[in-house]
């Protein structure tokens, strides 16, 4: 379920300069002094140092490193982009979650958080290894009024989120996304990103991007070290996952309004230009129709690669079944 009056009153608490009255918060959230109480005392026993002074009220003091739906709720500043959280110790696929909800009419900017996924997918089918207590596991249900063929383009806008997010934590490490749904850090990837979406021709009923991010794995499978990293690799302490959730989605809720307006993303090419590892790079395209090699040289305002060919010529290359791999490697 949704969190919702557990997240209000923490967000009151959080947000106050000082004690905030019982009956402040009974007012303000139109509950029970009863039910207030309540939340305080299940807060406590989650952690959270709140301080309760009769007479004044509620302050707090500090509070645990943990991944709830009233955590974060409590600590986003958003208009709409996870102001809905439904979170899950456990499940198969945020993404079949958030699915789920579309069709049972769940609000726009709804958000499916898991502290671990049994049956993790990334693109084109791959299992995404999804431990708990180590990453985030996200997908955001999205309701957009424009036509389906621009849905593509939401893999990069969530792209550039994350990666804003993490440099804006760590400058100190090198960030870059590997197009068009891969952000690396060192060069080793850290966040696959999922966009699946449910349309008529000219019609989409939702979009669900699902997003996962290695936080605090400390190691990886054999089949993926090589490749893998995790924000606490690179950074060396443990790092709070909420932190990095909320940043995601305010980067995603500002970034979509534009994107909104414009249509495209001509107004995100420089940024994500900027991050793009492909950039000036030998790749070869694996294409069903028949692979091919050239020199990567951005994005357009569609969020097409586009690759400057042996002959001189060039051409563009869409995200779908169409992969972009180094000539001697994964970047």
């Amino acid at each position: 379920m949704a969190t919702s009056i557990k997240a209000s009153v923490l967000k009151e608490i959080r947000n106050g300069s000082d004690h905030v009255s019982g009956q402040e918060l009974c007012d303000k959230l139109g509950v029970s002094r009863t039910a207030v109480w309540k939340v305080i005392k299940q807060l406590q026993a989650e952690g959270y140092d709140i301080e309760a002074v009769t007479n004044k009220g509620y302050k707090l003091l500090s509070y645990p490193n943990i991944l709830s739906g009233s955590e974060i709720m409590s600590r986003l500043s958003t208009t709409w982009a996870g102001q809905k959280v439904y979170f899950h110790k456990e499940t198969e696929s945020t993404n079949d979650d958030a699915k789920y909800l579309a069709e049972e009419g769940m609000d726009h900017g709804s958000l499916v958080v898991a502290d671990c996924q049994t049956a993790g997918k990334g693109r084109r089918g791959r299992a995404w290894v999804s431990p708990p207590g180590e990453a985030i596991y996200m997908s955001l249900l999205l309701r957009p009024d424009f036509s389906p063929d621009q849905a593509s383009m939401l893999t990069l806008l969530m792209a550039i989120s994350v990666a804003e997010v993490i440099n804006g934590l760590f400058p100190d490490l090198k960030v870059n996304i590997k197009w068009p749904n891969d952000v690396l850090v060192q060069e080793r990837k850290v966040c696959g990103i999922l966009t699946e979406m449910s349309a008529e021709p000219d019609y989409i009923h939702h979009v669900v991007i699902g997003v996962g991010i290695n936080v605090n794995q400390k190691e990886f499978p054999p089949d993926v070290e090589e490749i893998a990293t995790s924000l606490r690799l690179c950074h060396g302490e443990m790092i709070d996952r909420v932190q990095i959730i909320v940043g995601v989605m305010e980067y995603f809720e500002y970034y979509y309004g534009i994107f909104t307006e414009r249509g495209d993303v001509s107004d995100f090419v420089h940024i994500y230009d900027g991050y793009l590892i492909n950039r000036g790079r030998e790749v070869r395209v694996l294409d069903p129709k028949g692979e091919y090699t050239g020199v990567a040289e951005g994005i357009n305002d569609k969020g097409e690669l586009i690759i400057n060919l042996p002959d001189g010529s060039a051409t563009t290359v869409a995200s779908g079944e169409v992969s972009v791999r180094g000539i001697y490697g994964y970047v």
